[in-house]
């Protein structure tokens, strides 16, 4: 999605957490999704915290720190809370130490040519690229954010469209600890196959050598009122799926739901009761 230049979004991050210790980094490998070596090349990496069983716990960004031995980790949408506790509840001998320190740090989304450059402008913080569906993008995370002279301020709305347009879930409310990452199509963005074990590997190995999922996150389009999400989805008596976020588009709304490949019927409609006429449709339906 193509926004204006100069243009910025203010966010608080969800989760903003400093972790540092001589083990720092072999911790966090052995628990995150991704492939942290990963660092060495880009600013920050993107990965999920799983459950044994292989589920989305939260999802985040990690950086490294100016400090030796520290890194951040920061998520839009996850919970400090939830990422701390799975953090900790797998600290044994590890000489870590985990801190919550989300409150005391700021975000701000610049959008258009020349953003990289422009978020190096602002002070001393972290500027890296992030996941909002939005061309030439990046973010700048700071303890404090002056005013920016940026031409537009963008809405949460908008920001929620780019998102949902790109099919990139929010976790946990598209994607959550009831879900598999490769229902939301965060296998190839957020899954290293070739890291080693972390916390769900094995789960991750088996889905990736049996191949199809059961469950997908689509997009899907609709006319009149939105439905609040969480929202069920039918096709004729059927429940089929969820509706889990929506975003105004034009004169009518886009949306992700979570449906069930066994039950789907692609080309067929959907609405939000049994037996009503249909309001909404895959986005990519024939």
């Amino acid at each position: 999605m193509t926004i204006s230049p100069n243009a910025h979004y203010r966010w608080q991050p969800a989760a903003w957490l400093r972790v540092h210790g001589p083990d720092a980094f072999g911790f966090l490998q052995g628990q995150f999704t991704n492939d942290l070596r990963g660092l060495e090349k880009t600013a920050a990496v993107y990965g999920l915290w799983l459950n044994q069983k292989g589920r989305v716990l939260a999802d985040s960004f990690i950086l490294r720190g100016a400090e030796p031995e520290e890194f951040w980790v920061g998520s839009y949408f996850s919970a400090a809370t939830v990422i701390r506790e799975r953090l900790e509840s797998h600290l044994i001998a590890d000489d870590v130490t985990i801190a919550d320190e989300t409150a005391a740090w700021h975000g701000m989304t610049l959008a258009g040519p020349g953003a990289g450059a422009d978020a190096r402008t602002l002070g001393t913080g972290f500027v890296f690229a992030g996941r909002r569906g939005l061309t030439d993008a990046v973010e700048f995370v700071a303890r404090a954010i002056p005013e920016s002279a940026a031409s537009r301020v963008l809405t949460v709305e908008e920001m929620e469209l780019a998102r949902i347009r790109a099919g990139i879930p929010a976790v946990p409310a598209d994607l959550g600890p009831g879900e598999l990452p490769n229902e939301g199509g965060l296998e190839t963005s957020a899954i290293s196959y070739t890291k080693g074990c972390y916390l769900g590997q094995e789960v991750m190995a088996r889905l990736k050598s049996m191949g199809q999922v059961r469950r997908q996150l689509m997009r899907v389009t609709g006319v009149g009122p939105v439905p609040p999400p969480p929202a069920k989805l039918f096709q004729g008596q059927k429940q089929v799926g969820e509706l889990r976020s929506t975003a105004r588009d034009g004169g009518g709304f886009i949306g992700l739901g979570l449906f069930s490949l066994l039950h789907l019927r692609r080309e067929a409609g959907l609405s939000v009761a049994p037996d009503v006429p249909a309001t909404l449709r895959l986005a990519d339906a024939p």
